[in-house]
């Protein structure tokens, strides 16, 4: 059974950092490539970042670029999401989703997903 556990949500000021980790469980996590999606009340679920199965790609949203970092371990089967200069508009539910196919921003690509974290930013 292929479960991917989200941490490291929580409330915090704009301007602070968290760090997200995706826990992953179930399957060969070192052959999926792994995104970061949020969705805001009443908005859809929009791609954060993405990256392939080795870590040598990756690949951000416009709007968290340079501010958000997205990496994995796979010897931890765990992708983190680095999130720095946390803006109030940032605040969401943040979701890890895997995929076997290639990095993609379509949420629809990605085959396993998270239960998802609550970030909130305050400002």
């Amino acid at each position: 059974q292929v479960q991917l556990v989200e941490s490291g949500g929580g409330l915090v000021q704009a301007g602070d950092s968290l760090r997200l980790s995706c826990a992953a469980s179930g399957l060969t996590f070192s052959s999926y490539n792994t995104g970061w999606f949020r969705q805001a009340p009443g908005k859809e679920r929009e791609f954060v970042a993405a990256i392939t199965w080795s870590g040598r790609n990756t690949d951000h949203a416009d709007d968290v670029k340079g501010r958000f970092t997205i990496s994995r371990d796979n010897a931890k089967n765990t992708a983190y999401l680095q999130m720095n200069s946390l803006k109030p508009e940032d605040t969401a539910v943040y979701y890890c989703a895997g995929t076997a196919r290639r990095i993609s921003r379509n949420r629809n690509d990605y085959a396993y997903w998270g239960q998802g974290t609550q970030v909130t930013v305050s400002s």
